[in-house]
Parts: structure tokens; sequence; C-alpha cells
């Protein structure tokens, strides 16, 4: 069986200067570097919104306009440029999609399974949404989930959304680590991109 690393949205539009930024979104650059060097299997989610998505303020949703498809806003962050991923999964495609969790209408159980994948390391933005949600799907699939506390953050709309989350992921039956503690139980692993 194999381990996969999970980044979660890690998109321009969450981190700094970003239409939804993340507090410190740009700080889990380096561990999720670190992170993707030392795993086989590394894949990614994005929001992919249309322009009129229903969680948008103007169409009575709680959220700014982010991630529209195709825009600047939408792309990677540029710490994703040098990574190489084995999958990209597009969520909130729908108007209607809410697009928390990388597993809602996706293929990613279905790509993590065609690849032997039991293990699932999950990374990225935001802690208190889309982490939260993806982990927890994570574990109701099936895979044994570790969230990497380092190497996530949160919106924090409420005072304690991310510790309120980290529990949430804990009660699904998440392992929470830091990348240290991943990175020194992984043992040796192929070097990617070699």
């Amino acid at each position: 069986m194999a381990k996969a690393l999970l980044i979660i949205d890690f998109q321009n539009d969450f981190t700094a200067g970003g239409a939804l930024e993340v507090p410190d979104g740009d700080r889990i650059a380096a561990p999720v570097k670190r992170l993707a060097d030392s795993f086989d299997l590394v894949f990614a989610t994005r929001d992919w919104h249309p322009p009129d998505h229903a969680s948008f303020q103007a169409d009575g949703g709680p959220w700014p306009v982010h991630c529209v498809r195709d825009t600047h806003g939408a792309e990677f962050h540029p710490a994703m440029d040098d990574l190489r991923l084995d999958a990209v999964v597009d969520v909130g495609r729908g108007r209607d999609d809410q697009g928390y969790s990388g597993f809602e209408k996706s293929n990613l159980a279905q790509l993590l399974r065609e690849r032997d994948v039991d293990e699932v390391y999950v990374c990225g933005l935001a802690t208190d949404y889309c982490v939260r949600a993806s982990a927890i799907d994570a574990s109701q699939e099936g895979f044994e989930v570790t969230v990497i506390e380092d190497a996530i953050r949160g919106v924090e709309v409420d005072e304690g959304d991310s510790e309120r989350a980290l529990r949430d992921m804990r009660e699904a039956g998440a392992r929470i680590a830091t990348s240290d503690e991943v990175l020194a139980s992984a043992g040796p692993s192929r070097a990617r991109g070699v």
C-alpha cells in the first residue's frame, strides 16, 4: 500500500494579497515543499469556481469572489511551481457545489485507490474549512489520515475555529502531526522528479 500527500487549495486567492486571504497562508510553503519532496505520490485540490458561484457575497453567499476558474487567483501559489503533482482535482465547479471537500463531486477517492493509497497526509488551506472537510471525508472513505499541523492555516472567521476543526478531524479518526514528525517516520523514499 502507498502513502500520498494531499495539498488542499494552496492557491493565490487564499494567500497574501488574495481575495480571501488566509492569515499567514504563505507560511505553509516551506513545509509543503519539504513534504512533497519526500512523498512518492502528491495530489492537489483547488477551488475552481464559476463567476456566479453561490458562495460569493454578490450571490448571497458568505465569501468574497475568489478562485474563479482560469483567473490568477485560482492558480496555485508560486511555491507549487516546482512540485510534481500526480493529479489535480478541481472542486466547487458547479454554481451550487459547496466545494469545501476535495472529495465532493470529484474522482479523488478513485484516483487514490487506483494508486493503492491507504494513508493520506493532509496539508494546505484553510484548516477550518477545506482542510477540515477533506480530512473528515478521507477518513469516511476509509483512508488512514494524518493532518500536518504546521502545514495548514485557518481563516478564523470566529476565534477558535481552527482548534474546533482540529478537534473535529481527530474525532473523525485523523491523527495530527508536525511535518518533522511525518518526515522522521516516513523512512527512505525514492527521489521525486528523477
